[in-house]
């Protein structure tokens, strides 16, 4: 694999350790952990490195170039337990994997149209049994509100970048959860105004 193609992300970076940390205690010892929008990959690789040999990762991006950059982390970390980069959009009816024990998505539903995280969300109750876990992170207002000035400015940032970007309310995607057989969620507070969100499927 040529190391050129690996893609550095300062956020991965910087966030990384605290999600680390949020995950941890709800992964499974073994089974499969699918990551939605994986980007560079860094995420997937810090997560393996801490996990047992028994919990696999199935990394995917819908873009060519972070999947090249995924499977050139993959490679240079030397773990077994990472798969090859899938193709995955997370707003497609049909996603090319049957079945996982985590969900995992970071940083994509407010650079994203609401249709992928629609998709995320349904397609996330397809793959999952009942009681596995859809983690997201990022962003988010609630109840009508950002949570701070700088995540104000965020979202009218990504709103000049492209109309179909924004902070999402967390209410609005709990209510497509709820429709979608997941519970309440579970809400972490992050570093930088960011949240951990944690939906168990209970349906």
């Amino acid at each position: 694999m040529n190391d050129s193609a690996r893609q550095y992300a300062p956020s991965a970076a910087r966030n990384r350790d605290a999600i680390w940390e949020v995950l941890r205690p709800h992964l499974p010892a073994h089974g499969l952990v699918l990551e939605v929008a994986s980007g560079s990959g860094e995420h997937t690789v810090h997560f393996a490195w801490g996990s047992g040999a028994k919990l696999v990762y199935q990394p995917s991006d819908p873009d060519q170039l972070a999947r090249a950059s995924i499977d050139a982390w993959a490679a240079a970390s030397g773990l077994a337990n990472i798969r090859s980069a899938i193709a995955l959009d997370a707003a497609a009816d049909i996603w090319p994997i049957e079945g996982a024990d985590v969900v995992v998505c970071i940083n994509m539903i407010h650079i994203s149209p609401w249709s992928s995280t629609v998709g995320l969300v349904r397609g996330a109750a397809r793959v999952l049994p009942t009681g596995g876990l859809l983690f997201l992170y990022g962003p988010y207002r609630q109840k009508g509100r950002h949570t701070a000035p700088s995540n104000e400015a965020f979202d009218q940032d990504l709103r000049r970048r492209n109309p179909a970007w924004v902070v999402r309310d967390l209410e609005g995607v709990a209510d497509i959860a709820g429709e979608a057989g997941f519970g309440s969620p579970a809400i972490a507070q992050m570093p930088a105004n960011n949240l951990a969100v944690l939906f168990r499927r209970t349906a």
